[in-house]
């Protein structure tokens, strides 16, 4: 059988039946593909690499009965809130970290005050574009961030004053609040699309400030919608990272362990590096996790403090 080639110099081996099934955060897409791609060149197993939101992609494996291997959500506390608890889940490898920030387009904002840009957002006809809250964590992250910043700026009814200007879906909307590498990334190829950094205390980037975070913001979704999950859960503001977990009845573990030992190894971390978001190295499980986890993984990982 002929062999092809990864970047014309790697040859791949044989397409084999084997496979594994990667559930994930949209946010990952830049990432995940050269890494799927070079797994399957390396080991012949076939990916099927489906990304959405990752609330979404929650209930999918779990109430919709779709068999998966590996799931990998936008908000860590995905797994710790909404899996573990219901037992689809063991533990949670926290691999990577970003921020938020405010995009806008510059052909409908003639200016933005960066020091006020709430003022901007809530002026007659502008419009944030978001997605479901209940479905996403790039979506439930734009209600947190009014929270953080009504408290922040001490202006009275912000919050609500905010959410009344959110529309979805945000194509065509004036601002939308994103993921920093997705913005970086599209501002490259778009020269209309714009964006501007906030503050710590509202980006939700710095795990220090993880306390001021949860006091200040909190959204509740409904589970997951099977019997051993809570009808509603609380999600606690807090710093934004990615986590990957193993999913407790996977049909391919071994092939999935396997992918999370490339994620983890120095050509993940390059690929997130490269691609976004930001690689944590290595990346953190806690104390409880990290005697869950697969023996072949727990060189790879650090125990959070």
């Amino acid at each position: 059988m002929a062999v092809t080639l990864v970047n014309g110099q790697t040859p791949c081996v044989p397409a084999s039946q084997q496979k594994l099934v990667i559930y994930r955060a949209g946010s990952l897409t830049r990432a995940f593909a050269p890494l799927v791609k070079g797994f399957t060149c390396k080991t012949g197993i076939q990916v099927n690499d489906v990304a959405m939101g990752s609330v979404d992609a929650g209930r999918q494996i779990t109430a919709g009965g779709i068999p998966a291997d590996l799931y990998a959500p936008a908000d860590y506390l995905d797994i710790d809130l909404l899996m573990k608890p219901a037992g689809y889940a063991s533990f949670n490898i926290v691999f990577a970290r970003g921020r938020m920030v405010l995009a806008y387009s510059a052909k409908k904002t003639a200016s933005l005050n960066a020091a006020k840009w709430y003022e901007a957002l809530t002026a007659q006809g502008a419009t944030v574009g978001s997605g479901n809250a209940f479905l996403d964590p790039g979506a439930y992250r734009a209600p947190m961030i009014f929270q953080l910043a009504e408290a922040y700026y001490k202006v009275p009814n912000l919050y609500n004053t905010l959410l009344g200007h959110v529309v979805i879906p945000s194509a065509g909307s004036t601002f939308q609040l994103t993921y920093e590498h997705n913005a970086r990334a599209t501002a490259k190829t778009d020269p209309d699309y714009k964006y501007i950094e906030l503050p710590a205390e509202i980006d939700m980037s710095d795990p220090a400030k993880d306390v001021w975070y949860k006091q200040n913001a909190v959204v509740v979704i409904p589970g997951l919608g099977t019997p051993k999950s809570a009808r509603a859960v609380a999600i606690p503001g807090n710093h934004v990272a990615w986590g990957i977990t193993l999913m407790n009845e996977a049909p391919n573990k071994e092939n999935a362990i396997k992918f999370l030992e490339l994620l983890l190894s120095s050509d993940g971390i390059t690929s997130l590096r490269e691609n976004g978001p930001d690689p944590l190295t290595p990346a953190e499980v806690s104390a409880d996790d990290f005697k869950r986890l697969p023996e072949r993984l727990k060189p790879l990982v650090r125990v959070r403090k």
